[in-house]
């Protein structure tokens, strides 16, 4: 065994892979309903490992900070890029509301800290660990540091700066450890305490937010969906005579809303050309509304066919963005007769806002479109509207994805000194904010960011927390065992948990009650005035949305400044 543990210290990233096998299978198993989810199991799993290694072969495990900061970055720009077009509705619906949840669990969880180890009589040092602990934000020990170093707070006579020190990493690794686990629990089951269902409210936070848009906005997960649609292919054999011997030119002008997209003679299909005329027999497939024109071709055109060739025409679904000021002002019902038949229009967006269809609807420079039909006649009329057609993909722009996290990586590590205490965005902050900025620009230009394959951006969200976590609890796990011991750490565990789930549960209960959100914007709003990360992935895994990071880098971004003053003042007054 001791073997086993050696083995994990020399490779570290079997550790964070053994954390993530055994955390997300615990992750998985549930009682009366209740579950931890992949990141609690993780993060317990990874904690119990390097706490046995350190306290009983007196291994001390130590991963370097920059895999779990890449892997947090990672997430919060994937989480960013879902959420984006949904954040400036979200400020505009509610962001007061989020400011004041924010500030409840702010002042709640200073109060319960400072004052509960001022009341315990715990020693200088502890009621700033605790804060940071409880808040998981580890700068604010560097604050508290920052205090002692610069003499803005003298320890009493018979204590040294180093044994302050030492008391604030003692009650932060106690309260980080326990209110990480238990914010991620609370967050998870905080609409169902109060009766709520996660998955309802959040299907109709999600209505709510998308202004009554049936749609996703171009960019956004299951916005390339086919869906349902009123037009099909069908195949009809050509035995009328007003038909035979007539091109393919002249029949898509005078019947421009039936487009004839594949003609299969003798068993083979032709190749398409303005010139190519109908014979006696040859198979068309055509693509129209079933109720207004195709039930009707039967007696057009000739009976139905199922000749297998005519049939299996594959359609697509593409974003295409009207660059061409020449169909600029005309209607949908003045595109179709100028080439662009074959196609049916999805989706009408402006600005990013899903518009009403109709024949008579006007298209404008800049609008999106959201096209389906076979691919030859969505790239005719993408070329018509002046566009490049957003097809599904496979594949995920790496180009923009690097690009915007350094930007939103170096806007959050500005910082501004004032009095001591250093102020800044924060790195998490500035990468959500770049994905909401990517994701944003794209819903009014699908070309821009992209594209970005849905299962590769939910990868990243997932496996990025889930990694963040199992490196944290390796290098966390040996400092709750050198706090173990006494009834400090007792006090240091209840104060602790308190001053974790406490102002969380009562800024809930606020946002839900007094400022009116839904549950899930309310939890969102919580967790990111707790500044719970795993928090906010686990509401997420509850609701089966993302909804809830809409008021989330609102708050949190609020807190963090608020915290660190908080955890600067808490050392001066101990």
């Amino acid at each position: 065994m001791r073997g086993f543990f050696q083995l994990l210290d020399h490779q570290p990233i079997a550790f964070i892979l053994l954390a993530l096998t055994l955390g997300t299978l615990i992750g998985r198993f549930s009682f009366k309903g209740v579950s931890l989810g992949s990141t609690a199991g993780s993060l317990l799993v990874g904690v119990v490992i390097s706490m046995t290694a350190e306290g009983v072969y007196g291994i001390t495990y130590a991963i370097p900070g920059i895999l779990s900061s890449f892997m947090l970055l990672l997430f919060m720009y994937a989480l960013g890029l879902k959420v984006g077009p949904q954040f400036f509705s979200g400020l505009r619906k509610g962001g007061l509301a989020f400011i004041g949840v924010g500030v409840i669990v702010w002042v709640l969880n200073w109060v319960i800290c400072y004052f509960g180890a001022k009341w315990v009589g715990l020693a200088p040092g502890y009621a700033t660990g605790l804060i940071s602990g409880s808040y998981t934000i580890t700068a604010i020990l560097g604050v508290g540091q920052n205090a002692l170093a610069t003499g803005a707070y003298t320890p009493p006579a018979g204590m040294t700066i180093e044994e302050v020190g030492a008391n604030m990493a003692a009650a932060y690794a106690i309260s980080y450890v326990l209110s990480s686990v238990g914010i991620i629990l609370l967050i998870r089951y905080l609409p169902r305490i109060f009766g709520r269902n996660a998955k309802a409210d959040a299907a109709q936070a999600e209505k709510e937010y998308s202004g009554g848009a049936s749609h996703p906005v171009p960019g956004a997960p299951g916005a390339l969906v086919m869906g349902f649609s009123p037009y099909d292919l069908r195949a009809f054999c050509v035995t009328h005579q007003q038909l035979i011997g007539r091109s393919l030119a002249q029949l898509a002008r005078d019947y421009p809303q039936v487009p004839i997209l594949r003609v299969v003679r003798d068993h083979k299909v032709m190749e398409l050309s303005d010139d190519l005329t109908l014979a006696p027999n040859d198979i068309v497939t055509v693509r129209a509304n079933v109720h207004e024109l195709i039930l009707e071709e039967g007696e057009l055109i000739g009976p139905e066919s199922d000749e297998a060739l005519a049939r299996q025409v594959p359609l697509e679904v593409a974003d295409v963005h009207v660059g061409s000021h020449a169909v600029s002002g005309k209607t949908f019902k003045e595109l179709a007769s100028h080439g662009t038949g074959g196609v049916e229009v999805q989706a009408h967006f402006r600005a990013g806002n899903e518009l009403p269809l109709g024949h008579d609807s006007v298209v404008l420079f800049g609008d999106v479109l959201r096209l389906t039909g076979p691919g030859s006649a969505i790239a005719a009329a993408a070329k018509k509207l002046g566009g490049r057609a957003i097809l599904p993909t496979m594949k995920s722009e790496v180009l923009y994805l690097a690009l915007a996290m350094l930007v939103g990586y170096l806007v959050g590590i500005i910082s501004i000194t004032v009095s001591g205490i250093p102020f800044a965005l924060g790195t998490s902050a500035g990468c959500i904010l770049a994905g909401v900025g990517v994701s944003y620009f794209r819903s009014r230009n699908p070309e821009f960011g992209g594209p970005v394959h849905e299962g590769a951006r939910s990868f990243l969200q997932d496996f990025g927390l889930n990694a963040f976590v199992a490196v944290l609890s390796a290098n966390v796990g040996p400092k709750v065992i050198s706090a173990l011991g006494g009834d400090t750490m007792l006090w240091l565990a209840l104060i602790g948990i308190l001053g974790a789930l406490v102002p969380p549960f009562i800024a809930f209960w606020a946002g839900f009650k007094f400022f009116g959100l839904n549950s899930v914007i309310a939890d969102g709003a919580a967790t990111g005035g707790r500044n719970s990360t795993p928090g906010l992935n686990a509401i997420i895994e509850e609701s089966g949305s993302s909804v809830a990071a809409i008021p989330y880098p609102v708050s949190y971004a609020l807190t963090t400044v608020l915290a660190l003053i908080g955890g600067y003042l808490s050392m001066i007054l101990s």
